[in-house]
Order: structure tokens, then C-alpha cells, then sequence
């Protein structure tokens, strides 16, 4: 028997993919194809979750589902009991600046933390209040000082940079637990967000001397996921996507500096000096392979993102590589993906479905002739078109697919232009896709 799809759920999937983003329920009702990379993903995941860490590079071109694989990937961590944090890289975002670029980043990551009770964000104060009732019960048990408790359990992020008063702020949160103090509570999830602009503001409130800045996105991401374990997760899955608004910064000073950053995670990493911490970085192809403004344009980084010739030569993908280029779905995996998705539009129940089987068929066919093999390569347009013939469907009952089929124009997935992005900027940048519309 068929299981019904709620229709909050199957909205929220249809509106997602009509307008070209990624759907933020539902995921497993449309999920196809990508074994080896989701089985490579998993096993990156139970790394984290053993205490060790892992980075990958999700290259694919636009339109060609990364951020979708993304969510995919995010929802298994969860799953395995692993915290997450993901944001779009954008002008105003970026891993290293001087300009509140990073810490803008690092506010945008917490801001969208999740956990398995919470999947959606916003649960950095759960993850807070977990961390302090699991504290409280410990003491309880060996008959010891709640604050006690939290500095044994703390004093491993006191070792690193940031960490002394990471710990005050916790010890803060806790204080406010305690007395019923609303503000202080609010101050220290300011301070853990990286929302204090000015040292002199924190001190006030907090009494701490530093806050998160510019300077140590990188420091405190990892005082988090060893936070997090120390609150009973597994770990922290750092998700980072558009990546390409590095490669569009105008200067070379400052894209330079932001792949010194994501050699800095890779080096820890690979080095087993990371701990319970993963980083996944989506890009396309030219983000990482341009020589002249790419990953690769930087030889420390191209060295230790470089293929493996071996597979290469063999005509094989090895998927242990630092850097996983995602494969193209196949005809047959979209063909799937298609009825996935008739499915999703008729609620999950089978005789509402709209179209048969041959006009799936069909309608691949007609992309295939209207945009040849780009129509799986980089199959959002098709995703797109195909919900959009099926709500004029759904709005018109007298009308017959066949009809309609002939009179879709499909055009093929292109990245915009490359513009430059002045390293001072902080205008949010529009939109990087182009989608293109559906039409009769």
C-alpha cells in the first residue's frame, strides 16, 4: 500500500522545485541514483562520529542537483545523531575577510544549526540546554557542583584559541538557567552566534574579553563540534555551499586568502588534527579546476585536490578523493525520478496520478530532442518544466498531456556570466542560476 504524503509535505516539495531550490522537507520522496557518492558520504559521516573528521569538494554544474545531494547528506548526519550547520557563501558571507564577511558566515551557520529534534535550525539553545541538563545530571550523580561538572567537561576547549571563554559562556548560560536571568541566556546565545560586533559590548554583558570575529571563524567552528559532543552528539557537519563567490572575487588578495582558510580545514583533516568535525564544500567545475582563478590556481591546494591518475586511466571514479566530482543521473534514474515525482504532485495516491507512464517516456524523449544529453546532466529545467505541464494538468482536466508536450520549450542549464566581486563589497549578489522559465 502506497503511503500518503501529507499536504504541508507535498506543497513544500512542488513550490521548492517549481521555483529551482532545493526542498527542505521531503527529500526521501524524490531521492534517486548517487549510490557510490552517498555511500562515500556515510562513511565520511561514522568517521566523524568515531571522533576523527573528513572534507570533501561537491563539484557539479549548475542545475546538476549539488545542493540537493547536500540536503541528502545533511538529513543522514542527523540521522547518525550529528549536528548540522550549513549557509550559502554570497558577497557579505565568505570564510576569510576583514570586513565582518566571515563573521557574517559564522552568525548564518549557527543561525541554521540543526539536530535531529530539530531539523529545520534555530537549535543552537537546545543544543545549549542539553549540554547544561546533562551537566546537572552528572553532578547529581557524583554528588558534585554543577559548575564543577561544566568545567571538567569544558576544560578540553580551554586548551584551544577562543576556548577559555567559549567555556565562560557556557558557564553564563548556565547562570542564567539557574537564576531565571532571560537576558543573560539571551547575551550568551548572542556571543555563541557571533552577533557582538565590539569586545567592549561582550565584556558588559558577558564579561569575557574576545568575541567571535573574522579572525576566528575557523577556531571556533572547531570549539563547536567539540562542544556538541561534549552536549551527547557526534559531531559537527559543517555544509558550505556556492562556493563559487570566491572564485568571482575581483581580488586575488582575497581569494588567495580565503584558499589558505580551505587548506587550512583540508590540512587538518587529512592530518587527523581535526576532531569530530566535516566540512562539505559545493562548487562547480570552474570554482575548482580554472588555473588562473580556481582552487587550482593555488598549487598547495591543486596538489592535494588532483585526481587519482590511476582511476583516471582505468576510466573509473575514486570515491575517496578529497574532491567528488557528482555524477550525471542516468536516463533511467530521471525516468525514476519522474515518477517520484508525479507521485509527490498527486499526494502519494496513485489514482490521482495525472499522466501515465507513456508520457513520461514521452516527455524525456522531447527533452532529449530539445536539449539533448543536458537534460539529466543538469536535470533541474526538466524537474522544473515537468511540475510545471503537470499543474497546468492538475488546472485544466480536459486538456490531454499529448497536446501539451509539443508545445514545451525546455532550454539548457547555463551559469551566468562570471562577474567580479569587489573583496569590500557587501551587497547581497542575485541570483547565480539563471533558471529558466517554463512555456506554452
Amino acid at each position: 500500500m502506497e503511503k500518503r504524503i501529507r499536504p504541508k509535505e507535498r506543497d513544500a516539495i512542488i513550490q521548492s522545485l517549481k521555483s529551482g531550490v532545493t526542498p527542505k522537507i521531503g527529500i526521501q520522496h524524490i531521492q534517486v541514483g548517487r549510490i557510490n557518492e552517498i555511500q562515500a558520504l556515510y562513511k565520511d559521516i561514522e568517521r566523524i562520529s568515531d571522533g576523527g573528521s573528513a572534507f570533501r569538494l561537491i563539484i557539479g554544474d549548475y542545475g546538476s542537483g549539488k545542493t540537493f545531494f547536500l540536503s541528502v547528506i545533511r538529513s543522514i548526519a542527523l540521522e547518525k545523531k550529528l549536528v548540522t550547520v550549513n549557509a550559502d557563501l554570497s558577497p557579505s558571507r565568505r570564510i576569510h575577510a576583514s570586513s565582518g564577511q566571515a563573521r557574517s558566515l559564522y552568525s548564518e551557520l549557527m543561525r541554521n544549526l540543526s539536530t535531529r529534534s530539530k531539523p529545520d535550525g534555530s537549535a543552537l539553545p537546545s543544543v545549549v540546554e542539553k549540554f547544561i541538563a546533562d551537566a546537572q545530571k552528572e553532578a547529581d550523580q557524583k554528588g558534585q557542583d554543577v559548575s564543577q561538572v561544566i568545567h571538567s567537561k569544558l576544560a578540553k576547549l580551554s586548551e584551544l584559541v577562543g576556548g577559555y571563554d567559549f567555556a565562560k559562556v557556557i558557564e553564563a548560560y548556565w547562570k542564567g538557567h539557574e537564576t531565571e536571568n532571560e537576558a543573560l541566556k539571551s547575551s550568551a546565545i548572542r556571543w555563541l552566534r557571533a552577533e557582538y560586533t565590539t569586545k567592549a559590548e561582550a565584556r558588559a554583558e558577558l564579561d569575557v574579553r574576545t568575541i567571535i570575529s573574522d579572525a576566528s571563524f575557523y577556531d571556533s567552528l572547531k570549539l563547536m563540534s567539540l562542544f556538541v559532543r561534549q552536549a551527547g552528539y557526534e559531531g559537527l557537519l559543517v555544509t558550505l555551499d556556492e562556493m563559487v563567490n570566491l572564485y568571482k572575487l575581483s581580488s586575488t588578495q582575497a581569494r588567495v586568502s580565503n584558499y589558505e582558510q580551505i587548506l587550512r580545514m583540508l590540512n587538518d583533516c587529512l592530518q587527523g588534527s581535526a576532531e569530530s568535525i566535516g566540512f562539505l564544500l559545493g562548487g562547480t567545475p570552474e570554482f575548482l579546476l580554472d588555473p588562473r582563478r580556481g582552487l587550482y590556481s593555488y598549487e598547495a591546494l591543486q596538489s592535494r585536490l588532483a585526481e587519482n591518475s590511476f582511476a583516471q586511466k582505468a576510466g573509473v571514479i575514486d570515491y575517496s578523493s578529497p574532491a567528488l566530482h557528482l555524477s550525471s543521473l542516468t536516463p533511467e534514474e530521471l525516468y525514476i525520478l519522474l515518477k517520484n515525482l508525479r507521485h509527490v504532485f498527486s499526494g502519494g495516491d496513485a489514482s490521482n496520478y495525472l499522466v501515465p507512464d507513456e508520457a513520461l517516456k514521452a516527455f524525456l524523449h522531447h527533452c532529449s530532442q530539445t536539449i539533448g544529453d543536458a537534460y539529466f546532466r543538469t536535470p533541474r529545467n526538466t524537474i522544473k518544466a515537468f511540475l510545471d505541464m503537470l499543474a497546468v494538468l492538475d488546472q485544466n482536466r480536459n486538456m490531454q498531456w499529448s497536446d501539451l508536450l509539443s508545445q514545451i520549450t525546455i532550454e539548457e542549464e547555463r551559469s551566468s556570466d562570471v562577474e567580479d566581486i569587489d573583496h569590500n563589497e557587501g551587497e547581497d549578489e542575485p541570483g547565480l542560476d539563471g533558471l529558466t522559465d517554463f512555456k506554452l
